[in-house]
């Protein structure tokens, strides 16, 4: 039981305003402004991107336009892919009450 000791009172858990706007931007809509999202965010897009201009420029015949498409596929899949990842993990850390 969540009691101070001797008041007889509960505890008040405290939210700050910060942990309220990521816990609202987390579960609903809105920006990410938590700068380790971002750059990990922005790394898996670029190997992602580069992946796919790879594998694009080796499958098909016209190397320009395999690296062109498979770049694009590469950048939606990245973002979608890390997107995905990190919506998970940050549902995983709300569950435990960490809305850092």
């Amino acid at each position: 039981m969540n009691e101070e000791q001797g008041s007889g009172k509960p505890q008040e858990t405290l939210v700050t305003d910060r942990q309220m706007y990521n816990l609202v931007t987390d579960t609903v809509a809105g920006p990410n402004i938590r700068l380790k999202d971002n750059l990990i965010q922005g790394i898996s897009i670029f190997a992602s991107l580069l992946l796919g201009a790879g594998i694009g420029a080796l499958v098909i015949h016209d190397r320009l336009a395999g690296a062109l498409v498979g770049g694009f596929v590469g950048l939606v899949l990245g973002l979608l892919g890390s997107g995905i990842v990190l919506m998970i993990y940050r549902i995983i850390r709300h569950a435990q009450g960490r809305h850092d």
